[in-house]
């Protein structure tokens, strides 16, 4: 993607592969607002960044870092969804629909299933449940392990799975968004440009398993509670099984993991093609 398609295309899904594409760049205003919004994206991720690891210094351990990050991970991974609006109205020469289908399936797997699927409490459960009152007093003062075991589900934010594609998503957007700015400035240094077609071998596959794992940790929670699931018979004679969707949306995955080893193949040529420059 050349500077003209610096304002943020995810036709790749942020993990890059192939050399950019010279085309014909963007207005003077357009091309300040892109370096305005891809410093902010940039600052944004540096922000998720530097709390993952502080949290990890501060904590010890990996586990459960999302909640150092959650806020800031939430804000700027939906921001993106502007970009959408950076091809619609032409600002970047990228394709909508591809960049519409890259976007959301970052802020799905965000809000939809990283945010929604959360801890499944007694109290929850006692909502559809008839006489629950007296079994809730009655765990209260008698907090049977069985009990307990029964009516609480772990929730999926503390999955090792989610660190996976969180760690990616950080380290590629730190570099994406550097590459577009320095790209719109007409300035690229070499050390971005290299990490751009490198570092996408080792991101790609780690950022797709994260995503999998998750979205697999997180299917019985959903089975279980009927999380967004809509069934018959209801005034709009409509059913929905948000399980199945999820399952239909890993499965939508293989074409990616399929085209996997000759986008590696391409990275791996693009990055051979920059040390031969030097």
């Amino acid at each position: 993607m050349a500077a003209s398609g610096s304002g943020g295309s995810r036709a790749d899904n942020g993990y890059s592969s192939l050399p950019p594409r010279r085309r014909k760049g963007p207005g003077a205003l357009a091309t300040a607002y892109l370096v305005i919004y891809n410093v902010v994206m940039t600052a944004g991720w540096l922000v998720i960044a530097v709390g993952l690891v502080r949290a990890y210094l501060a904590k010890g351990s990996y586990h459960s870092l999302y909640y150092s990050i959650e806020k800031p991970l939430k804000f700027f991974q939906t921001g993106a969804l502007l970009e959408i609006l950076h091809c619609a109205f032409g600002i970047v020469p990228s394709s909508v629909v591809l960049t519409a289908f890259q976007v959301m399936s970052r802020v799905f797997l965000t809000w939809a299933v990283t945010h929604s699927v959360k801890e499944l409490s007694l109290s929850y459960l006692c909502a559809a449940m008839p006489g629950c009152s007296l079994l809730l007093l009655s765990w209260k003062i008698f907090p049977l392990s069985f009990i307990h075991f029964s009516c609480i589900q772990a929730q999926v934010q503390t999955e090792d799975s989610v660190l996976l594609f969180v760690v990616a998503w950080t380290i590629t957007e730190i570099i994406r968004y550097s590459f577009y700015t320095f790209s719109l400035l007409n300035h690229l240094p070499y050390l971005i440009k290299w990490a751009r077609y490198t570092l996408f071998i080792v991101l790609y596959p780690m950022g797709v398993s994260g995503e999998l794992l998750t979205i697999y940790a997180a299917l019985p929670f959903v089975r279980q509670s009927g999380l967004y699931s809509i069934s018959l018979p209801n005034k709009y004679n409509f059913s929905f099984d948000y399980y199945t969707f999820l399952i239909l949306v890993m499965i939508s995955y293989i074409p990616m993991l399929d085209c996997m080893p000759e986008t590696v193949r391409i990275a791996v040529k693009a990055n051979n093609m920059l040390w031969n420059t030097l």
